[in-house]
């Protein structure tokens, strides 16, 4: 049960544009369309925005580190078709003090019954106000937000903030209608002690306003519609450096010069972008690198993408990253998914538009060998869960689980690449380009795009029934006229990876390797191996030593999987420092199917570790652990 404090008087704090008196002359806002279809209905979230929609957020709020909270005022500008009576917003802790119009009044407001992680709705009475300010704080356990020690960041000297909003996180810290299809343009005023400085996914409005008493307060403004899981917000002691014109990184000064040579080629990224799919229309594209406790790869909040430090592998064999959040800036971002059982929408366009910006910046060759990559795990998946499995359609109707990431992401991918194989490279770019400008800051549905591909890629029904539109959105499984990926692409390290199979010869030419190629060897290596043949390929190797968290991986999950001790001690250090649940939750799956020997090192681990994840780490892997049996 989430604890619940006491709210005390709530500082008087400035209201923003958001809340100017109602004869303020106010420039026209963008206002996006709500679509009505029954497949674009959001389950999970409670907002009924064909009554009465949230069109933009103004924010007003101080961080708090020594209440690990925020609180301050959040001012909700409505788009209120007919005479709606209530507004329905998502609430998952949200302390309410008091909720009030424009003019002060009190408004009657009330928290309806809660159903697990979707919280619960927060109900107000409007009479006809189309502006609700809502005095508030989030409590210390909201799930967006996670509060790091000193201890827990690179510099050891001060606190860190950081959000993480997708999918339905962000009602934990902005009371909004929590849903992807009902996208809201916002604002930010926000207070914080010195030294730290704050990002958000908005522009930075000035330089920080110093109000005398130890505090900052920075302004930022997002004037384009944003689906509400991309407000996010960072705050630490973190410093930034250019790239280009339009491009740059933060992070913590002890961490700014690797970072800065690791995304040294983004604004060369958002060239080749804009010459595949047109004009990148978000102004700034800069990058945090966060600390390592972040629970994703990357997040593409709008201007700020967040970073996993676990990428800087010091070649830039892992920037795929970076391409892959610049590339949501069109899918995802530009045109985003309207109900999160159309994932694919926003991952699988992206991974697809990520390896043409790759194939761009690094050649055909590494373009190619991460789609062999990315085959290779939708086998693997379909291998472990049956091609006919539901969950491995993309389009998931209400109520199915999606297969996993191989299935949005690799099979969104999958699909895209095979229709530009099928009709060919220019006149599929030129049909993905209008989908971008069609539905330019719009949500979107699977129904839509499949009309879309029908009326301005295939042409005619025939043509769709050949390239199996319908069968690739709709149905489980890999359709036949898959494009497979180049046999080519690592035929010398199959070879090698054979060789060790059959002979137990160590490649020579290891060192080099580009990261996708090790990658490989390490996926495709026998899964059982005594401890005499992981101590040979670590020594040969320098596998426990490798500076790429993806090589590290492998080799840790190799090992724990074959009980091989001398792994053990750094399995536990990996889990102490990273939290990034793409890595910390297989490791722990891992040791948990080792029974009576990887079951007590796990539950040790974990025991020691749990408190320093981001809630969305803590869940995934709480699921590993409860479904383990009992120590016997």
């Amino acid at each position: 049960m989430r604890s619940i404090l006491k709210l005390a008087a709530l500082p008087a704090l400035l209201l923003l544009a958001g809340c100017v008196p109602p004869d303020t002359v106010q420039p026209p806002r963008m206002i996006a369309p709500v679509l009505t279809t029954s497949d674009a209905v959001d389950t999970s979230s409670y907002a009924q925005p064909q009554e009465a929609r949230v069109a933009h957020v103004a924010l007003d709020l101080e961080l708090d580190f020594a209440q690990q909270s925020v609180r301050g005022t959040a001012t909700l500008d409505l788009s209120v078709p007919g005479k709606a009576g209530e507004l329905v917003l998502d609430s998952d802790g949200l302390l309410i003090d008091r909720i009030t119009d424009a003019s002060g009044r009190k408004l009657a407001w009330r928290l309806g019954e809660a159903q697990g992680e979707k919280g619960a709705p927060l109900i107000v009475d409007l009479g006809h106000t189309p502006r609700v300010i809502i005095h508030y704080a989030a409590n210390p356990q909201a799930s967006a937000l996670q509060w790091l020690s000193p201890e827990q960041t690179a510099g050891k000297q001060h606190k860190f903030l950081f959000s993480q909003g997708q999918a339905i996180l962000n009602r934990s810290w902005i009371p909004t209608q929590d849903s992807p299809g009902i996208r809201q343009t916002w604002e930010a005023r926000i207070v914080a002690p010195k030294p730290l400085d704050v990002v958000m996914s908005g522009i930075m409005q000035g330089e920080p306003e110093d109000l005398g008493d130890g505090r900052r307060a920075f302004r930022f403004a997002m004037d384009k519609p944003v689906a509400p899981y991309l407000i996010a917000i960072a705050a630490g002691d973190i410093d930034f450096r250019a790239i280009g014109p339009r491009t740059g990184v933060w992070a913590e000064p002890a961490m700014l010069d690797a970072a800065h040579a690791e995304v040294i080629e983004t604004e060369a990224m958002v060239e080749a972008a804009e010459a595949l799919y047109g004009p990148y229309r978000w102004g700034r594209y800069d990058m945090i690198v966060l600390p390592p406790a972040f629970p994703y790869g990357g997040m593409e909040n709008p201007v700020m993408t967040f970073l996993t430090p676990t990428f800087i592998a010091g070649d830039r064999s892992l920037t795929g990253l970076v391409a892959h959040e610049l590339a949501h800036s069109w899918s995802g971002n530009l045109v985003t998914n309207a109900v999160w059982g159309d994932s694919w929408l926003n991952e699988g366009v992206t991974s697809y538009f990520e390896n043409r910006i790759v194939e761009e910046i690094y050649g055909a060759k590494r373009a190619r060998q991460e789609v062999a990559l990315d085959y290779m795990a939708i086998m693997e998946t379909l291998a472990e869960v049956g091609a006919d499995a539901p969950g491995t359609a993309l389009h998931q109707p209400d109520g199915t689980e999606s297969a996993g990431s191989a299935i949005i992401y690799n099979k969104g991918a999958a699909f895209l690449r095979t229709l530009e194989q099928q009709v060919g490279r220019e006149r599929f770019d030129a049909w993905l380009r209008q989908w971008f400008d069609k539905h330019a800051f719009q949500p979107a549905t699977s129904a839509m795009i499949y009309e879309d591909l029908k009326l301005n890629l295939a042409g005619s029904e025939a043509e769709a029934e050949r390239l199996r539109l319908h069968e690739w959105i709709y149905a489980p499984g890999l359709p036949e006229n898959v494009a497979k990926p180049d046999p080519a692409a690592f035929a010398a390290i199959d070879a090698a990876t054979l060789a060790y199979a059959q002979h137990g010869t160590i490649p020579a030419g290891w060192a080099g390797w580009v990261s996708a190629e090790r990658q490989r060897f390490l996926q495709n290596l026998p899964q059982t191996l005594a401890a005499e043949d992981l101590a040979r390929l670590d020594a040969a190797l320098g596998l426990s030593a490798s500076g790429n968290n993806e090589e590290l991986f492998l080799w840790l999950d190799l090992a724990l999987a074959n009980r091989y001790e001398p792994a053990v001690p750094l399995a536990e250090r990996f889990l102490a420092e990273v939290g990034r649940t793409k890595f910390v939750r297989p490791l722990f799956a891992t040791l948990i199917g080792e029974g009576d020997w990887g079951r007590p090192i796990a539950r040790r681990i974990y025991a020691g570790t749990r408190a320093g994840y981001h809630t969305v780490t803590q869940r995934a892997v709480d699921r590993v652990m409860q479904e383990a049996p009992p120590p016997s």
